[in-house]
């Protein structure tokens, strides 16, 4: 399994009922990446939830500006600020629906994606940064971001691609 910088899930085994995609979608005017999309797929086909977590930034207007359509979820939150978590009841649905194995993927990677991650990390989640289905805001910035959610042996999850949730998925 090639995720950094440890094996993920860290309890060895990935449960579909268990797992959750976030496909995280910030404000913007382009359209879903075909890698969160297939992504998405995948999880699905293998019983997992799909979630579209669409983030704003905070102290905008409560109109949104112009933003991606999201991905096809099993459900949308809408957030009220960068981290998914925040103003929404993305906990109350994945603690209903026994969803603790997190996938996260989408845009901005140093933005809503990171964000949203972190929140989860605090509240308990087994988060897996899946790094080529993410799009980053800065490029300059993306090495940044997937440092930080390695360092300390994973203070924040872990990070692989698409090959290795696909790879997990066969083994489910």
């Amino acid at each position: 399994m090639s995720t950094s910088p440890y094996p993920w899930p860290w309890h060895g085994h990935v449960d579909p009922v268990r797992l959750a995609l976030l496909a995280v979608a910030c404000p913007r005017p382009a359209g879903p990446d075909r890698e969160v999309e297939t992504l998405a797929e995948q999880v699905r086909a293998a019983g997992g939830l799909v979630v579209s977590v669409r983030v704003r930034p905070p102290y905008r207007p409560v109109v949104p500006p112009a933003q991606a359509p999201p991905v096809r979820a099993d459900r949308t939150v809408r957030a009220a600020g960068w981290d998914g978590f925040h103003g929404s009841d993305l906990d109350s649905v994945l603690r209903a629906e026994g969803r603790d194995l997190l996938l996260l993927a989408g845009c901005c990677l140093e933005l809503g994606v990171h964000s949203t991650m972190r929140a989860a990390n605090d509240r308990g989640y087994e988060c897996l940064l899946v790094e080529d289905a993410c799009t980053a805001a800065s490029p300059d910035l993306r090495q940044g971001a997937l440092s930080t959610i390695e360092m300390s042996g994973g203070i924040f999850g872990a990070v692989g691609t698409r090959t290795a949730v696909a790879t997990l998925m066969e083994r489910s």
